[in-house]
């Protein structure tokens, strides 16, 4: 795989917009060969393709003024068709030229006969010549344009095959043109459907069609997101589940549709539960670790790990990841875990320590700090003893306790919380929510 950075246009390839195509891809996992290529610092041999191809007869000098092209805009909207360069300078003497006009260099296109391009998966795309008028290969100022550059690139680094979205399928007859003019064989195409949102329309902001910063952000791992893209209108069989290494063994171009996929988030967070609940725990705290500088402030989370609460989130995360489906709840669930005294406690959490509650904590804080085997079964055993003694259910007994430690009214395994938690820190909080005297 070629990683060129297709920066022709320089006011949008700013050096943070660069940075982030690149980060992205580390971070996904997407790796490529050799280094990475700029198309700008390639404009001088872009030139000399021009230059080649006016020498040839394949490209000409075009003249027409800003005014005259808006003149041919206007017709075309009059007349309800797309802007079409009339070709008036094709076959017109340089001398004609106004003063000082400083010229384009357009392509010689053929304007009769057709344009085929036998497209992996749209099959064979033909274009009538007639339709397709003469474009322009060098601006005026001498730079470029993106559709000559990107067939002298690939001509230059033998790329054998383009898989892009079908919004270029025009593009492709455009360069075709271009590869027929300097002799060049041209690349086998596939051009694939767009992502559309979960009403059919195509893929915008609302729908959430973000830059890859922003899922990381939102807690998805990049194995689940490989796993869930690749998915995105490909089919092999009934599978949906696939390592790295699979999908490079089976993704075959014929499996894709013409038809365009549909991003459905609520799959690929139940798609990155999965993935989640598979990693180990040691693999899903540095994945944790960083992840927060980026979100700490966001969500109420430290930006930093420190060797103690590390450990604990080790400690924990068997029964953390059962449930969650992002890495952002994740961070959440374990709340209770860098939470400072005294805990914030969310509604449902302070329901429950209501008088009955604060006094259940109260009876059995003292059990609980006679307790010499401070694990979960330990911690278990005297809140299921105190429960069968008072003739309550344990979730009767247990619910306030999960309130007191975590602050929220769901958490992971309560004794298993009491364990990571250790005695003292326990039985301090539980001590905060003894009812006052």
């Amino acid at each position: 795989m070629l990683l060129r950075i297709e920066d022709t246009d320089r006011e949008r390839s700013t050096d943070a917009a660069i940075e982030a195509i690149i980060d992205g891809l580390k971070w996904l996992g997407l790796d490529w060969d050799g280094d990475v290529i700029f198309q700008f610092a390639r404009a001088a041999r872009h030139r000399e393709v021009a230059e080649q191809l006016l020498a040839s007869g394949g490209a000409y000098y075009c003249y027409a003024t800003p005014q005259e092209l808006e003149e041919m805009r206007e017709q075309a909207r009059r007349e309800g068709k797309p802007m079409r360069y009339d070709g008036r300078w094709r076959d017109r003497d340089a001398r004609e030229a106004p003063a000082g006009a400083k010229p384009v260099i357009r392509l010689r296109a053929p304007s009769e006969g057709e344009t085929i391009v036998n497209d992996e998966v749209q099959g064979r795309v033909v274009w009538d010549n007639k339709n397709l008028d003469d474009l322009v290969l060098l601006r005026s100022d001498g730079t470029p344009t993106y559709m000559l550059a990107v067939v002298v690139d690939d001509h230059d680094m033998g790329v054998t095959h383009i898989i892009r979205g079908d919004d270029h399928l025009t593009n492709a007859a455009r360069q075709t043109q271009i590869y027929q003019g300097l002799g060049w064989s041209v690349p086998s195409m596939a051009h694939i459907p767009l992502i559309h949102g979960p009403d059919g329309a195509k893929l915008s902001k609302r729908h959430g069609a973000l830059g890859v910063e922003a899922y990381r952000e939102m807690g998805y791992r990049p194995p689940a997101l490989r796993n869930y893209l690749v998915r995105l209108g490909w089919a092999s069989g009934d599978r949906e589940i696939f390592s790295t290494e699979e999908m490079i063994e089976a993704f075959d171009i014929k499996g894709v549709g013409r038809s365009p996929s549909r991003f459905d988030f609520a799959k690929l967070e139940n798609l990155n539960g999965l993935y989640i609940r598979q990693a180990s725990d040691e693999e899903l705290v540095s994945e944790i670790e960083a992840l927060l500088p980026l979100v700490a402030d966001k969500i109420g989370a430290p930006r930093t790990l420190s060797p103690d609460l590390r450990a604990k989130l080790v400690a924990a995360m068997p029964g953390l990841k059962e449930r969650a489906k992002t890495l952002i709840e994740l961070i959440q669930s374990a709340y209770y875990l860098y939470a400072s005294r005294p805990l914030r406690l969310e509604d449902k959490a302070r329901a429950l320590l209501d008088d009955a509650g604060r006094s259940r904590i109260a009876a059995i804080h003292p059990q609980l700090s006679a307790l010499n085997d401070w694990s979960n079964v330990g911690a278990e055993g005297v809140v299921r003893r105190y429960a069968e003694e008072s003739g309550l259910k344990l979730g009767q007994a247990a619910q306030p306790l999960r309130a007191a430690l975590t602050g929220r009214a769901t958490s992971p395994g309560l004794f298993d919380v009491m364990a990571v938690l250790g005695r003292e820190e326990t039985l301090a909080r539980l001590s905060d929510q003894l009812p006052k005297p």
